[in-house]
């Protein structure tokens, strides 16, 4: 890839020091493939312009400069892509992200994904709280028809079930009765048995749903915080501490190459 740093400024043989710069041997290989070349040029001209250099030795250390500056800002962009990468990582159901944000609420298995917890919106968590409290009114309705014992109990319990949960009772019913394990019955089309669905399918839903919803912002922030990987983030601070180490010597070589040239002239 070959890198425009900056324009060409010949004047006669006089060569500036940003054109000495735009034929530096360390700038041509500094910027990557996908990086923007004239970003790189334009951090380069200000050092340049900062410090003056004179001489190839001073356009070394500039050139330097604006590569250690240059890493730094890669780095940032490392940094970032090791917490996308956590933060995946951390929406997948099998890490556990929501049991361990509400561990001291003693919660259930997951029903909601982490990344809704994490994209929901004030507004979409109140909606769905809301859609939740209308389906618990209609499943005690439910109940209490089936309370009562009345005849056709069973027929008008069902009835007034919400449609999504009414669903999830026939897929119930019509599954194998081999599928069932060992303590579970099989469920029937009869009052006992809706009953026991409610209250053992049903209703724990319910409440592990609620916490969920509730908890949200709880979820969100046990998302963010698994996102860092020490692990990959120590290998980061390390480089970052030679960067700024190499920063600090070439920064302190310039400016007394300077001083030296100032004080030649000076005599």
């Amino acid at each position: 890839m070959t890198n425009q740093l900056l324009p060409a400024e010949n004047t006669g043989t006089e060569i500036t020091r940003f054109n000495a710069l735009r034929h530096g041997i360390l700038s041509r290989y500094t910027v990557l493939p996908w990086e923007d070349a004239t970003e790189y040029g334009v951090l380069v001209a200000a050092l340049a312009a900062e410090h003056n250099p004179h001489g190839p030795t001073e356009e070394h250390l500039v050139e330097e400069l604006a590569g250690i500056l240059w890493r730094k800002r890669r780095l940032r962009l490392a940094e970032a892509a090791a917490h996308q990468h956590g933060l995946d990582d951390a929406t997948e159901p099998f890490r556990g992200t929501v049991k361990a944000a509400l561990a001291h609420l003693g919660v259930g298995e997951q029903i909601d994904r982490v990344i809704d917890s994490i994209r929901a919106t004030p507004e979409q968590t109140a909606e769905e709280s809301s859609d939740l409290g209308e389906d618990e009114a209609m499943t005690a309705k439910a109940l209490k028809l089936l309370s009562n014992g009345k005849a056709q109990s069973y027929e008008k319990a069902v009835a007034v079930l919400r449609a999504d949960t009414r669903e999830w009772w026939e897929e119930v019913l019509s599954r194998d009765p081999e599928d069932f394990d060992e303590d579970e019955t099989a469920a029937t089309p009869d009052a006992g048995s809706l009953r026991r669905f409610i209250d053992k399918e049903l209703l724990p839903w319910y409440a592990q749903r609620r916490k969920e919803l509730e908890n949200r912002p709880l979820i969100r922030a046990q998302a963010f915080g698994q996102s860092l990987d020490p692990n990959k983030l120590a290998g980061l601070a390390r480089y970052e501490v030679h960067l700024d180490r190499k920063l600090e010597r070439t920064l302190t070589m310039l400016l007394r190459l300077k001083d030296l040239r100032r004080e030649t002239i000076d005599q």
